[in-house]
């Protein structure tokens, strides 16, 4: 098994625990354009608490990335994210954390 395959069964079992139905061809796109940061870490992780981690989110992924226009929506979104991986769970997987985000927000076709 490949990094990268490793990676995503793990994304996927973040969001299966969650009872997330989790499109497989999705996840591995989303898990792509992360390029690797996917392998490293810190940079795999979301820190949800971090208001600077959220910013940066925002901007880079649902701003420039999702075309989306910039507003209370995205951070709603954000909070339904970190809600849907549970607040509590340290450990919230980049690629499962941008999963929900496209899939709450529709934005399923900028990866397909």
């Amino acid at each position: 098994m490949s990094k990268f395959e490793a990676a995503m069964d793990k994304a996927e079992a973040q969001l299966k625990e969650q009872k997330v139905r989790v499109d497989r061809e999705l996840l591995d796109a989303i898990g792509k354009s992360l390029g690797p940061s996917l392998y490293k870490k810190d940079a795999s992780l979301v820190a949800a608490g971090q208001k600077k981690e959220l910013e940066t989110i925002k901007k880079n992924f649902l701003v420039k990335k999702l075309g989306l226009e910039d507003g209370p929506k995205l951070d709603k979104a954000m909070d339904k994210a970190v809600d849907k991986i549970g607040r509590s769970r340290r450990n919230k997987l980049r690629p499962a954390f941008y999963y929900i985000l496209v899939k709450n927000l529709k934005k399923e076709e900028v990866f397909v």
